[in-house]
């Protein structure tokens, strides 16, 4: 593979017109096909490679996806830091529909993903205490701040299986944890990458409230149709931080997330 790239994005379709001049390309990895092909271009002098996470079409549903694939494509491209985004709820009242949050820890309720490039012989137990990369987090914050987005610096992310919704007493479980969003996909993405010695961070666009919140019966439960609409509605502030934390990002970096 002679192609290379400085900073990998993971997101969804709408994310294409970040780039001008895309190159796509086709990479076949031991894990399988990545959901799609990886579309390569230029932003702010920097390399970037592009890969939907859900496909074009959006035609893989999150349980489908082939994660490993995915984050092993990146790193084949010789990409040390990834910017993914994804689309969440709200577990908490003071985080609302149309905000930013940046995670800094995770709680796996996801089953049967593969989710190790250490199946053996090799083993290997790496330390997941602090899973997203600090140094890309601190950026996101500082980008989004200074351009007057509402942005939440840290919060415990829930990953569930989908693709279907939480339950209400599942909603309120997670809640009563102390979660402050749910999402589909963060898992086992963010782990992959720490395997493989990668940066890692995650925006999440905030779309709804789940299942609602307690003793406020005015929240509706969430629908995919809001959670497109939401994320249609408000995916300028999304693109527009992923543009500032890639002309900041010093290619040439330290960083723990590769020890």
């Amino acid at each position: 593979m002679n192609k290379k790239a400085d900073i990998g994005v993971i997101g969804g379709s709408g994310l294409y017109s970040l780039l001008e001049q895309v190159e796509e390309v086709s990479l076949s990895t031991p894990y399988g096909q990545p959901s799609d092909k990886l579309f390569l271009g230029e932003i702010h002098g920097k390399s970037i490679a592009f890969l939907p996470r859900h496909g074009r079409e959006h035609r893989l549903p999150p349980h489908k996806v082939n994660y490993r694939a995915n984050i092993y494509a990146m790193k084949e491209l010789g990409i040390r830091q990834i910017v993914a985004t994804t689309a969440a709820g709200s577990l908490q009242p003071h985080i609302r529909p149309g905000d930013l949050i940046v995670s800094d820890q995770f709680i796996d309720r996801t089953h049967g993903r593969p989710d190790t490039f250490f199946d053996g012989p090799e083993v290997v137990h790496i330390s997941m205490a602090r899973p997203y990369c600090p140094r890309i987090r601190q950026l996101a914050v500082k980008e989004a701040e200074r351009k007057g987005l509402k942005i939440h610096k840290s919060g415990t992310v829930v990953v569930i299986q989908g693709p279907r919704f939480s339950s209400g007493a599942e909603s309120r479980w997670y809640t009563s944890m102390g979660c402050s969003l749910i999402n589909m996909t963060q898992y086992p993405e963010v782990v992959l990458a720490r395997e493989l010695g990668i940066c890692y961070a995650n925006i999440s666009l905030i779309t709804d409230y789940d299942a609602g919140l307690e003793g406020r019966d005015d929240i509706a439960p969430v629908t995919h149709e809001e959670v497109l609409r939401v994320f249609e509605e408000n995916s300028r502030k999304v693109k527009d931080v992923i543009l500032s934390i890639i002309r900041e990002l010093d290619v040439n970096f330290d960083c723990s997330c590769s020890d």
